[in-house]
């Protein structure tokens, strides 16, 4: 069996513009593990009062933060999977393939676990990379997973870390940076 990891971080629009910003919060918005009030009245709140007004703002706020290369969160989550695959690489002796993915946006979960399947993988370790459990994080990425696997033939063996705020080595890394 191969074994393949999904890094799963928040999410991030695809530009700092207010189209892009208004795909985004209304995939994130529309998460019922995010806004946990009944559908109908937050379907016009979102619709009428959040997404016609909300994007420009924030758009901006993105704006004053994105890098060249893209969102930082992109970037950065991306850059954690590449040093993760090569430090797993160098400890287990092969190659284990690490894929970046967004729970809202882009890359998405179900692209992330079709990279891994490309990449042969039966056995994948899901880490969101959220340190505690709430059902707002690490249980929206557990739906999300569940989704794009009901929704595909390929069904490999799945382990989701739940949370590592009291590993030692993320305390140790923790208290590193302090």
């Amino acid at each position: 069996m191969k074994s393949g990891v999904l890094l799963v971080n928040l999410g991030t629009p695809e530009a700092p513009t207010p189209a892009a910003v208004r795909r985004y919060l209304r995939e994130f918005l529309w998460d019922p593990r995010v806004v946990q009030i009944p559908r109908l009245p937050w379907f016009l709140i979102l619709n009428l009062f959040v997404l016609p007004f909300r994007p420009g703002k924030v758009a901006k706020k993105y704006a004053s933060v994105w890098m060249p290369e893209g969102s930082p969160l992109r970037v950065y989550t991306v850059r954690q999977a590449q040093i993760l695959k090569g430090s797993l690489g160098e400890r287990m002796k092969k190659l284990v393939p690490v894929v970046a993915a967004m729970r809202y946006g882009t890359p998405s979960i179900a692209e992330g676990l079709a990279a891994l399947k490309d990449a042969g993988c039966d056995r994948l370790v899901v880490l969101p990379l959220y340190p505690q459990y709430a059902a707002s994080t690490t249980a929206s990425v557990d739906d999300a997973v569940k989704a794009a696997l009901k929704r595909a033939k390929w069904q490999p063996k799945v382990r989701m870390v739940r949370d590592f705020h009291d590993h030692a080595a993320y305390a140790k890394a923790i208290a590193k940076s302090v």
